[in-house]
């Protein structure tokens, strides 16, 4: 992951856990830059990632100050936060990833459907086991268009797709439509997510849009249910 960006996410999820909290001062430049033990320049530009994201200001002669952002703020942007996938999320932890499948295939009219493509259209297959410290959590079976999201390798779904998306392709992820539901784990997952014959799982289905408003991924999420937890905003 490109440093600045680690550093942003981990400053982001600070301040959704509290720790940093609103209208809080955060530590000086140079002492971020000891404890990420990174460059002025990179700490900056993480930095001015999160004053464009509207978390953060600079006040001129004062510092850096996190937000005074409202409790339905604050619930946007934790849910947000959710779609800028695990590696992101899980920034003091060790992610990795066991890629099982990736190869180009024709769509079949369930992909069709879910990201509007034509007939046959040709669309990336990953299939990817991902660890939390070394611990197998989710089976990730993701299909997006070749056409959309060029240039995707092995190396890259090996560690953040999403990054990549972002980072590289310049393309910015916006939301996503997600079905959650429970059944009993399969063979195949009991092998992967080390579960017992009958354990439960979480299946999360997905279907993830770019700020254009096209659609780029169609996936689904088989989740370990002893690291799985739902967060949702309701509002009256």
């Amino acid at each position: 992951m490109i440093k600045y960006v680690q550093i942003a996410n981990d400053i982001r999820n600070k301040i959704l856990n509290g720790e940093f909290e609103a209208n809080n001062k955060l530590p000086f430049e140079k002492d971020l830059c000891s404890t990420y033990s990174a460059s002025k320049m990179t700490v900056k530009k993480a930095l001015d990632t999160l004053v464009n994201e509207g978390l953060i200001v600079k006040r001129r002669g004062s510092g850096t100050f996190v937000k005074d952002m409202s409790s339905k703020d604050i619930a946007h942007l934790s849910i947000a936060n959710q779609f800028r996938g695990l590696t992101a999320i899980n920034t003091s932890s060790k992610v990795s990833s066991d890629l099982l499948t990736f190869e180009v295939i024709p769509s079949n009219r369930k992909i069709e459907e879910s990201l509007n493509l034509d007939h046959e259209e040709f669309v990336y297959k990953i299939i990817r086991v991902r660890y939390i410290d070394d611990i197998p959590t989710v089976i990730e079976h993701t299909y997006m268009p070749i056409n959309l999201i060029t240039g995707l390798t092995k190396n890259h779904c090996l560690s953040s797709i999403y990054e990549y998306i972002e980072q590289e392709l310049k393309l910015k992820i916006q939301s996503a439509n997600r079905t959650i539901s429970v059944r009993k784990c399969t063979s195949e997952e009991q092998k992967y997510l080390n579960l017992l014959d009958g354990d439960p799982v979480a299946i999360a289905e997905q279907v993830g849009f770019l700020e254009n408003g096209k659609a780029f991924e169609y996936s689904t999420a088989i989740h370990s249910y002893k690291s799985f937890a739902f967060k949702t905003v309701i509002f009256r």
